[in-house]
């Protein structure tokens, strides 16, 4: 029997989540979006960028919280600073370039000129303004800023906990993520981004939704070679989905490759023997084996709320644009002064899977479009989220856990997504 939602107003916006199943109009509701954009992303800690983006003094990139526009720049101590790109006078952006170099921000309108940390330094013709302009009331709109192992938040709030409570129990997979740079520092190799017609929700559940994996990607899976696929046997594999808490949640699906540094005597995977025979020409056995282990990336998705994913080997960023128009930014990552042939390797591995012209992401971004497509048909009919409910387990944290094909990490999300909207 199934069980109607009502099409609820934004203002009870809690009873669209049950325990096990939530509302359509979660990704159809304009209203709603609204309210998310102000009640979650501009309340909580949000992903601006990786610390390899930005590495010297007066490097910059564009980002955005929610659908404000900021600028993501590192000053000349060292400094990260994120401002809103909007200009204290009459509201221009300072920045369209996506990323670069640069010694200040000045407005192309009226040329009120910033530092890098966001203070008013100069304004044409200040005559004009008799001595009713104080510049030092003037700065820039900064954003709070925290980092964890290069990964880069920025919030508007002042009152949120710190990032590394809010991170609480991720963290540990984080480190664990990094650990494929094999001893030297992460960084990022480019990325490419794309937009989808559905709701950003509906990415945010896929990163921790194994159960698709074997059906959507079974093209992937037909074009890798043999050890690849059986490599890719993930629900076989005895992995599991665990929620973090806040949002936060990690699906192991290889969990050999959890940590990147144990059992490196294990054979080397035929699909690497000619990259590590190439590695042993300036490597040490150990360090080959070492990088020859990462280059394949760690054997889980973190999904940290509520927009990146530490999908095995890259960055997933998701950005709201509207209820029904998401971008993806699919960002690869290499090894910050490695082997120019493992960097090389990681790039082909991510082309192969999260290209335009992949195996992997067009597939997923086709069923995405039909979710967004169906859920504007009965608006009352739920959304299931009870896969794995009926034997999900409590550890001694309270951190719920069921197998790697179980709902657990949308479940997670969806309790985040509630507490922050009824907040």
């Amino acid at each position: 029997m199934t069980v109607a939602f009502p099409v609820t107003p934004v203002l009870d916006a809690g009873a669209l989540v049950g325990e096990d199943r939530a509302g359509s109009t979660l990704y159809t509701d304009p209203a709603l979006f609204a309210a998310e954009m102000s009640r979650i992303f501009e309340n909580t800690w949000v992903w601006v960028a990786h610390a390899s983006e930005i590495p010297k003094g007066g490097d910059f990139k564009m980002a955005q919280v929610g659908l404000q526009p900021v600028i993501v720049v590192r000053d000349r101590k060292g400094v990260v600073h994120v401002h809103v790109n909007r200009c204290r006078h009459r509201a221009a952006t300072l920045c369209e370039v996506r990323k670069g170099k640069t010694n200040s921000f000045v407005c192309p309108y009226h040329g009120w000129a910033y530092a890098l940390d966001g203070s008013l330094r100069g304004v044409p013709y200040e005559k004009g303004y008799d001595d009713s302009l104080n510049k030092a009331e003037f700065p820039l709109l900064s954003l709070r800023v925290e980092e964890y192992h290069g990964l880069i938040f920025a919030t508007f709030s002042r009152e949120i906990q710190p990032l590394s409570d809010f991170l609480g129990p991720a963290k540990t997979w984080i480190d664990l993520f990094m650990k494929q740079g094999a001893g030297f520092p992460i960084k990022t190799m480019g990325e490419h981004k794309f937009r989808f017609p559905g709701n950003w929700k509906i990415q945010l559940e896929n990163t921790t939704d194994a159960y698709h994996f074997p059906l959507v990607h079974k093209s992937f899976l037909s074009a890798a070679d043999r050890e690849t696929e059986d490599s890719w046997d993930i629900m076989n594999k005895g992995g599991f989905v665990e929620d973090l808490g806040n949002g936060h949640s990690v699906m192991v699906m290889m969990p050999e490759l959890v940590d990147l540094e144990e059992n490196l005597d294990a054979p080397i995977p035929e699909k690497f023997a000619a990259l590590a025979e190439e590695l042993r020409q300036s490597h040490p056995e150990e360090q080959v084996r070492r990088i020859v282990r990462a280059v394949g990336g760690c054997g889980f998705n973190l999904n940290l709320f509520p927009n990146l994913g530490c999908s095995a080997a890259f960055f997933r960023v998701l950005q709201p644009i509207a209820v029904d128009e998401t971008e993806v930014r699919h960002a690869a990552l290499g090894m910050e002064g490695g082997p120019a042939a493992a960097n090389r390797a990681r790039l082909r591995i991510h082309e192969f899977f999260q290209g335009p012209m992949g195996f992997g992401s067009p597939d997923d971004a086709e069923v995405w479009d039909r979710v967004q497509h169906g859920a504007q048909g009965a608006a009352g009919m739920p959304i299931m989220l009870h896969r794995g409910l009926s034997h999900e387990e409590v550890g001694a944290e309270g951190r719920k856990r069921s197998d790697v094909s179980a709902e657990t990490g949308m479940r997670a999300a969806y309790a985040q997504w509630k507490r922050m909207m009824e907040a």
